[in-house]
């Protein structure tokens, strides 16, 4: 049975019902036994938080139906994939904060496959959430559930399922929440949305994670042998090997996963998966995505990072970019050349545009490959798919070379309580989990890390493995340590240590994990509870 339906099926019959475990604050670590009772999705505290979340009383009514698509990539490139509305990335829905959000979802997904929708980086109710079994029931085919919530955060965020690697497919779509005192002056608008695309080209996601959870232990990798390597995760140190195809000595296919991805930027291993595409809202480089508008226009470009497996180094030729906000939250403006964006990430950046036709691209970090779309404001030839401008090789900007704006930085003040979140695994085993231990579905409350409802808390993740990780907290914001971006997904390098802060705020039960796809999946997650 393929993972999505093996894990369907399991979570359809879990329902919430982890959601009423029994657990207790440990120590230091967080870790909890059986004898205290935590914060379920469906007790007063959580709609207690709900009610004091700022209501504009106005709602949206929205349907989304996740059904099988043949999606039109551009350049006559077909594949065949699941999609909300027949379209990938789906519809923007775009609110102001302080609405509610009321959208059904009708799952219509073949092979009895269930189904979410997780609401990436709002800090909604936690029965919202949208993350079997933790939160609500799995939707089961043929089924619809609601979810409504008030989103009274501004920024830029999207919404995607929670279930198996579907996040790796065509569901998901740009959430835009508008400042209704916005205090950014510009012209235009332009949300792009990046995604590395294999499904329905050259396998699907669960073919492509039924391959790298075989690991690489024992395999016969084109000459390199990876017998006896132990934990050692294979990174860009073993370039020789991605030239083509291999197989192990059982004869498992290397259709998939990808050797040789090597980034300075990333400290190395830059990821697992070989993409057929990488694309900017929807389209590959051959036929791109093209933004129409005129010189001296200042615009706002929200960029999101919808991938499975790969950071993008992104830039608009012939411009520079003003960093105003991550992950929806404002930081000092920053002038760059380019940015880093891990998947689940975004930015918005400001760009006052010039004359002419402008590539902006995605490179796929240590891939070798690029997404694209055209910025046109007048005369000119469009460039090659293959272009690279040079501001790719200008100033990059990452995360912790940012600082939260003064509206928006957390007070300072002495953690109450510090949670170690080691991160743990590697591509000879596939074993990617958290301090040690992969995050098991059947028993999804057996080892949380526990916080109290008023709690200043630090999380230290410390990264034990040979790759990067982007690590989503959902429910909150956190700080990059005393002075950084606010942010809920952030990247932490090999073998190096990220301390972040955030207040709990938002009672209930929270996942924190890898947004690598095909990492959280094979167990790179935890529960966040708050103790009853």
């Amino acid at each position: 049975m393929n993972s999505i339906n093996r894990r369907s099926v399991l979570l359809a019959g879990l329902g919430a019902a982890g959601g009423g475990a029994l657990a207790a604050c440990g120590g230091s670590s967080g870790d909890a036994d059986r004898t205290t009772a935590l914060v379920k999705p469906s007790d007063p505290a959580v709609a207690a938080a709900e009610k004091k979340r700022a209501s504009t009383g106005k709602v949206h009514k929205l349907t989304l139906t996740a059904a099988p698509a043949m999606l039109e990539l551009g350049g006559g490139v077909m594949a065949k994939s699941w999609a909300f509305g027949g379209q990938a990335a789906g519809k923007e829905l775009r609110v102001s904060a302080g609405d509610t959000v009321a959208a059904e979802l009708s799952n219509q997904l073949p092979h009895k496959t269930a189904t979410s929708i997780h609401w990436h980086g709002l800090a909604l109710r936690n029965d919202m959430d949208g993350v079997p079994p933790a939160t609500q029931t799995a939707v089961r085919a043929g089924s619809t559930f609601t979810y409504r919530f008030i989103a009274d955060t501004p920024g830029t965020y999207f919404f995607h399922p929670h279930v198996g690697v579907q996040l790796d497919r065509g569901l998901y779509a740009p959430l835009i929440v508008e400042d209704p005192k916005e205090p950014l002056s510009y012209d235009d608008e332009w949300v792009v949305v990046l995604d590395d695309w294999v499904d329905g080209v050259t396998g699907t996601p669960d073919e492509v994670f039924a391959e790298l959870r075989h690991g690489m232990g024992g395999m016969d990798m084109g000459g390199h042998d990876m017998t006896g390597m132990g934990g050692m995760d294979m990174g860009g140190d073993e370039g020789g090997a991605s030239a083509s195809p291999s197989s192990s000595g059982d004869g498992m296919s290397m259709k998939f996963m990808l050797m040789g991805a090597d980034s300075e930027l990333l400290g190395g291993d830059a990821g697992d998966v070989k993409y057929a595409y990488h694309l900017i809202n929807g389209r590959v480089p051959a036929d791109p995505d093209v933004y129409t508008g005129k010189p001296g226009r200042r615009v706002r470009l929200r960029i999101i990072n919808a991938g499975g497996d790969t950071a993008y180094r992104v830039a608009l030729g012939g411009h520079r970019m003003t960093i105003t906000h991550t992950d929806g939250f404002p930081v000092e403006h920053q002038r760059t050349d380019a940015l880093l964006i891990g998947m689940g990430e975004r930015y918005d950046v400001l760009v006052t545009l010039a004359d002419g036709v402008f590539p902006l691209v995605a490179l796929a970090e240590g891939k070798n490959a690029t997404g694209l779309a055209l910025v046109r404001t007048g005369s000119g030839r469009a460039p090659k798919a293959t272009v690279r401008p040079k501001e790719l090789d200008g100033t990059i900007v990452t995360a912790p070379k940012l600082r939260a704006a003064d509206d928006v930085g957390l007070s300072p003040k002495k953690a109450d309580r510090a949670l170690r979140v080691e991160l743990t695994g590697g591509m000879t085993k596939y074993d990617w989990a958290i301090n040690g231990k992969a995050f098991d579905m059947s028993d999804p409350t057996a080892a949380p890390l526990m916080v109290e409802e008023g709690q200043r808390v630090r999380l230290d993740f410390v990264n034990r493995t040979g790759m990067w990780h982007p690590m989503h907290l959902h429910g909150h914001t956190y700080q990059l340590g005393s002075s950084g971006p606010r942010k809920d997904t952030a990247i932490v390098l090999p073998k190096k240590k990220l301390s972040v802060v955030f207040d709990a705020d938002n009672p209930g039960q929270w996942m924190l994990h890898c947004h690598n796809a095909y990492h959280g999946e094979a167990g790179m997650m935890a529960l966040v509870a708050y103790r009853a």
